[in-house]
């Protein structure tokens, strides 16, 4: 009997990689035959709402109790599969599978539970000072949002939920998506026993053949995406041709530079297109990426990757194969890289094969599926066991 799953997620205001993860393992498992129920919140929400009455529900959120309560109750699940709960759901959700007896698994798509802007940057540079420690340093820095007491809700949350012992004892399975990853929330505190790999996936049919030209960005427009990095290369570069793909706050450094063709937000399926006929996608970021699912997106193309030594980026891009790294934050290597990539189509294209041939063997949609089958039963097999 296939498992039934009960999916939880806070959404974000602006939707992203998060989300978009979320969206595609519901349809992995409805179109595998699985039951499936979602407990959703959004962050549209939180604009209405007070500074204290938000801190009591990043505390605890009675609403999430009660209605997860009622919830396990008529649809009975076999795993809880969480994927945000931050900052609406609470980690309340934890308490109420326990008491029913269900399961949680949850999937760790950024550094939340030991950063509080939950990139480990600051300032554009790596920062770890809260790793392992109490967060004191993101309140007095007022690492979320900006706002000092915003922080100092998420840190309290934090805080307590750790001394209480939920993050070590309430979740069954922790579901990291690279062993870098991995590595730093066991450094941070998280059982090892508990926490497992699974990567993000895709789930693209090989593309047509087509002409390739140009280099290709896809993503936010954000600093911690590397795009001063970016901008500065394509100085280096004035014959270079950049389509660029996406929109945000640092978008005005792109601008008047020669060579950069901005596309703005595009749909998925435009985007596909793009990378099927770029000679190679750029991921300049400056932070610790989780994943950074545009890079098997472009694997999925036959498209390599030219991507910053940082993180998971240097784990899943391997260097001379399936793409290129550089030195991360350092527009001289990567406009070096970008020429590189432009002069030799026929190594590059070779690169795409492999690419799609990793893509194939680790992001594509049954290897994730069995993978994920497996983690769900080893948590069901555990907390089963606890209650004998």
């Amino acid at each position: 009997m296939p498992v039934n799953v009960l999916i939880v997620h806070n959404r974000y205001q602006y939707s992203g990689g998060e989300d978009t993860v979320v969206g595609a393992e519901i349809d992995l498992l409805r179109a595998r035959g699985h039951e499936l129920q979602t407990y959703f919140r959004s962050n549209d929400d939180v604009s209405g709402m007070s500074p204290v009455k938000l801190a009591r529900q990043t505390l605890w959120c009675g609403r999430t109790t009660r209605e997860m309560t009622e919830l396990i109750r008529r649809f009975r699940p076999d795993v809880i599969h969480a994927h945000n709960i931050f900052p609406l759901i609470s980690p309340s959700l934890y308490s109420a599978a326990e008491q029913a007896g269900v399961p949680v698994v949850q999937t760790l798509h950024n550094f939340r539970l030991m950063c509080l802007n939950a990139l480990f940057l600051r300032e554009d540079k790596v920062c770890e000072d809260c790793m392992g420690q109490l967060p004191w340093r993101g309140v007095v820095r007022a690492c979320y949002r900006g706002g000092y007491a915003a922080s100092a809700a998420l840190a309290g949350m934090l805080t307590l939920h750790r001394a209480l012992g939920t993050y070590r004892n309430k979740v069954a399975r922790y579901i990291a998506l690279n062993e870098f990853c991995r590595s730093k929330f066991i450094e941070g505190g998280l059982p090892p026993e508990r926490v497992v790999v699974k990567p993000n996936f895709v789930d693209f049919p090989p593309p047509e053949s087509s002409q390739r030209t140009g280099l290709l960005f896809v993503g936010r427009l954000s600093a911690e995406k590397g795009i001063a990095t970016l901008a500065a290369a394509m100085t280096r570069l004035p014959a270079a041709r950049l389509r660029v793909a996406g929109d945000g706050p640092e978008s005005a450094l792109l601008d008047r530079i020669p060579g950069i063709r901005r596309l703005g937000n595009v749909p998925a399926e435009s985007v596909r297109e793009e990378m099927s006929r770029a000679v190679v996608v750029i991921v300049p970021s400056i932070w610790y990426e989780t994943f950074g699912l545009v890079v098997i997106e472009a694997f999925a193309c036959c498209t390599p990757v030219i991507a910053s030594r940082i993180g998971a980026l240097a784990e899943i891009v391997r260097e001379g194969e399936t793409g290129l790294l550089f030195e991360p934050g350092n527009p001289r290597d990567l406009a070096d890289k970008m020429a590189w990539a432009l002069a030799h189509p026929e190594e590059m294209a070779d690169m795409g094969r492999k690419a799609r041939a990793q893509y194939e063997a680790e992001f594509s949609a049954e290897v994730n599926y069995r993978r994920l089958m497996t983690i769900y039963q080893e948590a069901i097999d555990e907390v089963r066991g606890q209650r004998g």
